[in-house]
């Protein structure tokens, strides 16, 4: 299993990866244009924390479930969401939407005993 989780933290940078060359100098990269550079990309980021817990429950990050976070973002994004619950009856992962980035992960049980709080948006994985 380390393995597995090891190859998803190398398929899945652990920061956001920006292409600069596209924003003028003189203006502050706003939260849209760097959404935008992340959509393009089809990609959704784990922190260190989130990539230490799904290891230690179990979850196996397959490019299935990557492209399902990625439209969870999408769609969360659409709505102005800030931090969303994805789940789905075996798991839950809370994300930070700005920022595409997966702060947390849990089994379906651990779910049964969580208050989720700071989210404004859940999506139906």
């Amino acid at each position: 299993m380390i393995n597995k989780i090891q190859n998803a933290a190398r398929a899945v940078p652990a920061t956001p990866t920006r292409n600069t060359s596209a924003v003028p100098a003189t203006s502050a990269r706003n939260t849209s244009a760097a959404f935008g550079d992340m959509l393009q990309q089809r990609t959704v980021n784990f922190s260190k924390h989130a990539l230490a817990r799904a290891e230690e429950r179990g979850i196996e990050l397959t490019s299935d479930l990557m492209d399902k976070l990625a439209d969870s973002v999408e769609k969360a994004h659409e709505k102005g969401a800030k931090n969303i619950l994805a789940f789905s009856d075996s798991q839950a992962f809370i994300i930070n939407i700005p920022y595409g980035r997966v702060i947390t992960t849990m089994s379906g049980e651990e779910m049964k005993q969580n208050i989720f709080t700071n989210i404004d948006g859940a999506v139906l994985l």
